[in-house]
């Protein structure tokens, strides 16, 4: 399929402030206005996000609901950059990105956002630590460094001694471990996580939520998650439902 550059709603040349703050207080993590995604293909046309207005303050953790096809994974690429939107605006950190060059989306991605994924998206030939300090190397962080950050995160999210092993010497709930220190070990604003715990099992799902809500309570990260396991949707602290590309409901609670 391919992305519609039709927008459906008001023109994308509508100007926007690139720094947006709320009466002088920090920008939020994330902020969208009227965000639209369409695909095209031949006479088929997909509104995969459909006009979502929505903001998500620093610190939070979020889960984005719904069923297959309901939007939240494109939500998720538009929110982090992954793929443009086709009307509307999206900022992160108080910067608009829709319409940033390449160039510099790449380095908005790379110094502001970590991305956790389903497949965890390991390189097979690298080490954990030569995976998870890989985001730290590409902004030229020095070696003793890199190896310092990433031995102490591993220490702290359990498991230190794994530092040498190749992702096909790990277990699935060590892989999406080594993913999760990728995401944070840069610290990032905001860690945008794709269904991380569907190829696991119960406990190593449960454990994973609560090395992630121990880091967003402890570091601050916000959190934004594309699920739909209840375990993780239980422990959120606000669940965003989406069907057919809207938000039908945004629930939070203390």
């Amino acid at each position: 399929m391919n992305e519609s550059t039709a927008g459906p709603g008001r023109s994308s040349s509508q100007s926007a402030t690139a720094d947006e703050v709320r009466d002088g207080e920090r920008p939020a993590a994330v902020r969208t206005e009227d965000l639209w995604k369409v695909f095209e293909h031949d006479d088929i046309r997909v509104e995969a996000v459909r006009g979502v207005t929505f903001r998500i303050d620093s610190g939070e953790f979020v889960v984005l609901a719904g069923p297959s096809g309901s939007g939240k994974t494109t939500l998720l690429n538009l929110i982090g950059g992954l793929t443009r939107p086709t009307d509307g605006q999206v900022w992160v950190d108080g910067r608009e990105i829709g319409s940033l060059p390449d160039r510099d989306l790449a380095e908005i991605r790379l110094e502001r956002v970590g991305f956790v994924f389903q497949a965890y998206n390991l390189l097979p030939v690298l080490t954990a630590l030569e995976n998870a300090e890989f985001t730290l190397l590409l902004r030229g962080v020095p070696a003793a460094e890199r190896r310092s950050r990433v031995e102490k995160l591993f220490e702290r999210i359990g498991i230190a001694g794994l530092e040498d092993r190749l992702p096909g010497k790990l277990s699935g709930g060590q892989q999406q471990r080594v993913a999760v220190a990728r995401a944070v070990v840069g610290r990032p604003a905001l860690v945008l996580a794709d269904e991380p715990t569907a190829n696991l099992d119960t406990a190593t799902s449960a454990s994973l939520i609560d090395l992630m809500a121990e880091l967003n309570r402890e570091l601050g990260t916000t959190f934004v998650f594309a699920t739909h396991d209840p375990l993780l949707m239980e422990r959120a602290r606000r669940n965003v439902r989406l069907v057919d590309g809207s938000i039908v409901a945004d629930e939070r609670r203390d």
